[in-house]
Parts: C-alpha cells; structure tokens; sequence
C-alpha cells in the first residue's frame, strides 16, 4: 500500500474502529441500566404480589376469627389456622427474597404475635365463651349466639393487633420505595456513562475528520491544484512548469513525472 493510500485508509479506519469502540460501550451501559431497571421494577411487582397475598391471608383470618369470637362459630377454627399458616409462608418467602430485612422485623414481630393471641384463643379463649353463652342462655341457644366476652375480646385485644399487622404489611408493601432513590441515582449514572462514549466519540471523530480534511487539502488537493494551473500555464503561455510547496508521496512523484514529461518534450526530435 502506497503512502497516500495508506494515509488516507488509516484515517478512516481510525473512524470506523472509533465508532466501533464507542457503540460496544454504549451497548454495555445501556445493557446495565436496562436490567437495573428490570430488576427495580420486578422487585416492586413482587413486594406488592406478596404483600398482596399477606393482607389477603390476615384479611380471611380476620373475618374467620370475627365470626368464631362473636358468633362461636367453630367451623372457623381451621380457617384461622390455615390463614396463619399461609401468612407465615410469605413472610419467610419475603425474609427470603428480600435485600433488606428492615422493613420485615416489625411484620415479622406483629405476625408472632398474632400467632401466639390467636392460638391461645383457639386453646381456651374460645372454651370460656362457651360456657359464658352456656350459663347465660343454656347449652341448646349458645350456638350462633353473639357474645360480649368476645366482642370485648376483639375490641379490646385483637382489632388493635390487626391494624398493627396490616400497617406493617403495608410499610412492606412501600419498602422498595424508599431505595428507588438511591437506585434511581445509580440508574442516572449508568444512563450518562451510556452516553459519554459516544459524544466523547463523536468530538474525538469531528476533529479527527477535520485533521483528515486539512491534510488531505495540504498535502493532496492544493498540490494538484497548484500542478494543474502551472501545467496549464505553460501549455497555454510557456510558462515554466514550477510548483512550491511541502509535495510527500505519490504527488511528489506526479510532480517528477510531469517535470520529466516536459523536459523530453522540449528536446529536439531526431
């Protein structure tokens, strides 16, 4: 490869490998704030799926329990075990999956104790409402009788436990929230880094271009320029072939060959 070529294939292919670099970079860092992202908003759907399913299960073991309280109905009981039981397994799936248990200690205090004031009801709570209903209206009308006792037991014990588990459950539900912000800063750092590249890569491509565009005038195009008015010149008016200038490579040696040219032509024929 001759050195005109050589130059001018170097410079482009400075471009082309520039351009290259910058797009696999911008590709990496759009890569990373696609899955930061992904992994944002998968972390948000999960809370809510299983704080979804916590308020559910502490909903049904809340009605459950009303009506085993109040009514004495005893078809409730497996219905309140099973909902604790169900609302234990997702809070261990979330203490699981879960980057930071902050957030979970109190969810996971209000649950314990939901478990223990519900279990001891279901041992004996329930056992002395029944003889209350007993001695107040006999053994055959105790059944689906409401009671004071467990009315008051409710009110007074149960209902204030529930708020405080489904307050927690909430706070759960939000906790992504509060590290949206800090993530969301990583997200905007990774969305410059995405860009830096390639505006870093489109000045450096501008200058290269315009030093392509300079020597390319100073050593290609002002040179031909300046041989084809002096060529023209002694064609038209005999001016002396004589070109100045800073001539490298295949012009220079254009150069030489119109010069040697035109000194054969001016010697004499044979």
């Amino acid at each position: 490869m001759t050195g005109l070529r050589k130059r001018v294939t170097v410079g482009f292919l400075s471009i082309v490998c520039l351009l290259f670099f910058s797009g696999m970079v911008s590709l990496l860092e759009l890569g990373h704030l696609s899955r930061d992202t992904g992994e944002i908003l998968k972390a948000n759907a999960r809370n809510i799926e299983l704080a979804k399913e916590m308020l559910d299960a502490a909903h049904e073991q809340n009605m459950a329990l009303i009506r085993l309280s109040v009514f004495g109905d005893r078809s409730r009981d497996s219905v309140c075990r099973a909902c604790m039981d169900r609302l234990e397994n997702t809070l261990l799936v979330a203490q699981n999956e879960a980057l930071d248990k902050t957030f979970l200690d109190s969810l996971a205090f209000a649950t314990t104790e939901m478990r223990i004031v519900t279990d001891n009801y279901l041992a004996f709570g329930d056992l002395r409402q029944r003889d209350s209903l007993a001695a107040v209206h006999g053994p055959a009308s105790a059944a689906n009788r409401p009671d004071s006792l467990g009315i008051k037991w409710y009110n007074e014990e149960y209902e204030a436990l529930y708020g405080r588990l489904t307050d927690a459950i909430k706070n759960y539900m939000t906790s992504t929230q509060s590290s949206l912000a800090p993530r969301a800063e990583q997200m905007k750092k990774n969305a410059y880094r995405a860009v830096t590249p390639v505006l870093i890569s489109v000045a450096v491509m501008i200058a290269i271009v315009l030093m392509l565009f300079y020597f390319m005038l100073l050593y290609c195009v002002t040179p031909i320029e300046r041989m084809n008015r002096s060529l023209g010149d002694w064609l038209s008016f005999r001016i002396p072939f004589n070109v100045k200038g800073d001539l490298k490579d295949e012009v220079l040696e254009l150069k030489e060959r119109i010069e040697t040219l035109i000194n054969q032509s001016k010697q004499p024929k044979a």
